[in-house]
């Protein structure tokens, strides 16, 4: 099993919280995390997916409140929304009786629902963490970078046993998803287009978005292709990143580039069923430029607004920036074995000043590369995000 940096974040949150949301996609990890974090503490674990579990919610106050010496552990939380209100009475009760922290662990797949349904009824109440797939800082010595990219980072694709049970779990995962877990929101998409839009983000791996031209393809208007992807960066299994704008005369692109999240359902949606098809396939750069992406991301917990790239229309270009603490860092992410950097990168430097700049290649050796701007491998890189992120 590998050990998630997120746990002990978890566990802090909780004696700071009376809860704590965990979100992530499904398959990613989270029920395991939370067993793990119950084994050290009281606690009770219902999974709302299971008959029996939701039966014994059918009076929820009175159900919980033989449990408020114990730390409930709730899956799927989402599907029952009317637990929040019941949540909220009960927090507030065991405030005034001073044991307010530490009483309920949210676990869901959903992520905006979930967000929306606790933060109306636990304003004041509730931490929010995610939970990303495995990253390269999280994995042991016995797995190379390589097959992190390969697989992806969800547990069940990263650690099967051949390539070949690595590639159909992910088959599986994406048919599962598009099948059962989304027509379960209510979302009434048929699963063949979904599929289409999915894999058309995948051919366009780190490109600058452009609903129209999606709609042309899908014969539908630029509004319901928002609608698909803004569904798919819900259930965590997309993200969006945004041009910056701040600070600047220049004129600046206005479109956000899109990414799927995990590298391995990247692979998977395009036919990649092993490392050298990657290495042979165009979608290779923008591919390990969204592997960065998400690693550096889950590594510093960065939220969405932190997280952004620049691109001017003369050519000066970021591809990624990371906000923190008033400081700005500068990410070139390029899949090579001798880093170079472009006149754009510098160009982009002068214009935004960032305290940072780093170039991300496929090597490991950490050294200067110019004024300013460091050559590093991914996972220096990963512990330098970590790093600042328990500074600030």
């Amino acid at each position: 099993m590998i050990s998630r940096d997120l746990t002990s974040e978890i566990v802090e949150a909780l004696d700071e919280n009376p809860a704590v949301v965990l979100l992530g996609p499904r398959q990613v990890g989270k029920t395991t995390l939370a067993h793990e974090i119950a084994t050290a503490r009281p606690s009770i674990y219902l999974d709302l997916e299971r008959p029996s579990d939701i039966a014994k919610l059918q009076d929820p106050e009175l159900y919980l409140r033989d449990h408020l010496d114990k730390l409930v552990i709730l899956d799927e939380v989402h599907r029952i929304p009317e637990l929040f209100g019941t949540l909220r009475g009960l927090i507030d009760e065991a405030r005034r009786l001073g044991r307010g922290d530490g009483r309920y662990l949210l676990i869901g797949s959903a992520s905006m629902e979930l967000m929306n349904q606790s933060s109306e009824s636990l304003a004041g109440r509730v931490a929010y963490r995610e939970l990303a797939p495995v990253t390269a800082r999280e994995l042991g010595e016995d797995i190379p970078v390589s097959t992190l990219w390969e697989r992806g980072g969800f547990p069940r694709s990263l650690l099967a046993a051949r390539a070949r049970a690595s590639v159909n779990w992910r088959r599986d995962f994406i048919r599962t998803y598009l099948e059962r877990d989304i027509p379960q929101l209510g979302t009434r998409i048929p699963a063949e287009t979904l599929r289409r839009f999915w894999t058309m983000l995948a051919h366009h791996q780190g490109g600058l978005f452009n609903a129209s031209e999606f709609g042309r393809s899908l014969g539908v208007d630029s509004k319901t292709v928002a609608n698909y992807r803004d569904l798919l960066i819900d259930l965590l299994l997309v993200r969006k990143l945004m041009p910056w704008h701040r600070n600047t005369k220049k004129r600046l692109v206005k479109s956000p580039k899109v990414y799927v999240r995990d590298s391995g359902l990247c692979h998977t949606l395009l036919g990649i069923d092993s490392f050298d098809a990657l290495l042979g396939h165009p979608v290779l750069g923008g591919s390990w430029e969204g592997f960065v992406v998400e690693n550096i991301a889950a590594a510093g917990q960065l939220e969405a607004h932190q997280l952004g790239f620049y691109r001017a229309a003369g050519g000066a270009e970021i591809d990624l920036l990371v906000e923190r603490g008033g400081e700005i860092w500068a990410i070139e992410v390029k899949r090579t074995s001798a880093p170079k950097l472009t006149r754009g990168f510098h160009s982009a430097c002068e214009d935004l000043q960032p305290a940072r700049a780093f170039f991300v290649y496929g090597g490991q050796e950490r050294y200067p590369l110019a004024d300013g701007v460091e050559a590093i491998g991914l996972r220096e890189l990963l512990n330098e995000v970590s790093a600042n992120r328990a500074a600030n």
